[in-house]
């Protein structure tokens, strides 16, 4: 069982990349991995748009606090989410964004989700991949070859132990 969970396991959030472009196959086949992702009520909440023009992955790196390195992805998948009322909405879409990073891993490639905020980035987003009314660019996923990271980070690294994450009663 152990080995079954191990793509689960051995996910990392990649934020270096090579320059070497991803082919559009490879973004095709992780798209069509992901929609299969379960939603509540089969709604679907989502729509992608994968953008590989360097000015436009340079403009949503400075929409959001956390978003610079997508600037130097190969290619950025934006997921725009239907604007609405339901509570499960933002949950589909992280279930989504999950689905996306590990097809992406399963083909070779790193990734690392991020989120456009606040609600002027949102808008700001949606202005520039010209979306339509409704839907709202909350989340994207950086994808590419993996480079190697600049040492030190200043992100810690591990996991806390089951142990400490699991009550039982």
């Amino acid at each position: 069982m152990r080995e079954s969970l191990e793509p689960l396991r051995a996910l990392r959030a990649v934020r270096h990349y090579r320059p070497d472009p991803v082919p559009r196959e490879s973004v095709e086949r992780i798209v069509e991995a992901a929609r299969w992702t379960g939603s509540a009520r089969n709604r679907q909440p989502w729509r992608f748009v994968a953008v590989t023009d360097a000015a436009l992955r340079g403009e949503l790196s400075r929409c959001g606090a956390y978003a610079v390195h997508l600037a130097a992805a190969p290619v950025v998948l934006v997921l725009a989410s239907v604007a609405n009322e339901f509570s499960d909405t933002l949950f589909d879409m992280g279930r989504v964004t999950q689905s996306v990073c590990l097809a992406a891993r399963e083909l070779g490639l790193g990734s690392c989700p991020t989120t456009f905020h606040p609600a002027e980035n949102v808008s700001r987003v949606a202005a520039l991949l010209g979306l339509p009314a409704g839907w709202l660019p909350r989340h994207a996923v950086a994808m590419g070859y993996p480079a190697a990271a600049p040492s030190p980070s200043a992100v810690p690294t591990g996991r806390l132990r089951t142990a400490e994450l699991l009550r039982w009663m």
